[in-house]
């Protein structure tokens, strides 16, 4: 079995890592390239790096912040927000990420896709679905939560896998930020009916909710921000608490 992922994600906004609560009431955590050294040197597996305002604000995401993280970490770093076409992929890449992460723009241009695996691999492209369950179904979203869709989270998970990307970081919106624990039924659904893996985001609060996370939801890897951001669980710490849980990670 592959080894679990621990990712710590830096929102961007003005060039500020941000956290919030469901998508709002953003807070400042931060200078984005100190965090990704703490973050690398610490252990974490990965980095995620969301510009969350490009898609709304209709920019680009910041290609020198990009190449600050990258000459500072040694880990790989996904990074998405505004990328709306295959020469945006380019450039990030150029700039050091390693992965590009889609959201809005493969709603409104689900080919993107296509392309993005065409063009430079499926490990290229992660997938981000945002996604809330109103009482009956989880309906995706654009912009960083803010337009609601007609795409339903497990037909168009489905058709992100077929069309080529490599994974997919799937957001509860509404477990964002509460820190009650992972949206792990619908988690458990999305591992058990595709064949990419599967990045968990949103909820996490305690030490057990990673574990959760991998035994209930069946995820490959657990994306946090505010409780890795504000010191309140160290990747160390919670790598060796998952180890003494029986779960594989690095």
């Amino acid at each position: 079995m592959l080894a679990k992922r621990i990712i710590p994600c830096l929102d961007i906004k003005d060039g500020t890592t941000v956290k919030g609560i469901n998508f709002v009431n953003l807070r400042d955590a931060g200078d984005p390239v100190e965090l990704g050294i703490k973050y690398s040197k610490e252990g974490a597996d990965e980095l995620v790096f969301l510009d969350i305002t490009a898609s709304h604000e209709g920019r680009k995401t910041f290609t020198e912040l990009v190449e600050r993280i990258a000459l500072n970490i040694s880990i790989p770093f996904t990074v998405g927000g505004g990328i709306n076409e295959l020469k945006d992929v380019d450039r990030l890449l150029s700039a050091g990420a390693d992965k590009v992460s889609v959201n809005s723009t493969a709603i409104r241009n689900p080919f993107l896709i296509d392309e993005i695996a065409k063009n430079f691999g499926s490990q290229v492209c992660v997938c981000a679905i945002d996604a809330r369950f109103d009482g009956k179904q989880w309906m995706c979203y654009t912009s960083g939560g803010r337009n609601l869709t007609d795409k339903e989270l497990f037909s168009w998970a489905k058709e992100v896998e077929n069309r080529g990307a490599g994974e997919i970081l799937f957001t509860s919106m509404n477990h964002d930020g509460v820190k009650q624990g992972y949206a792990n039924e619908a988690l458990c659904h999305l591992s058990e009916s595709l064949n990419i893996p599967i990045i968990a985001s949103g909820g996490a609060g305690n030490l057990q909710h990673f574990s959760d996370v991998f035994k209930d939801g069946k995820a490959d890897a657990a994306l946090a921000a505010s409780v890795f951001h504000f010191g309140e669980i160290a990747i160390k710490d919670l790598k060796h608490y998952l180890r003494n849980e029986g779960i594989n990670v690095r």
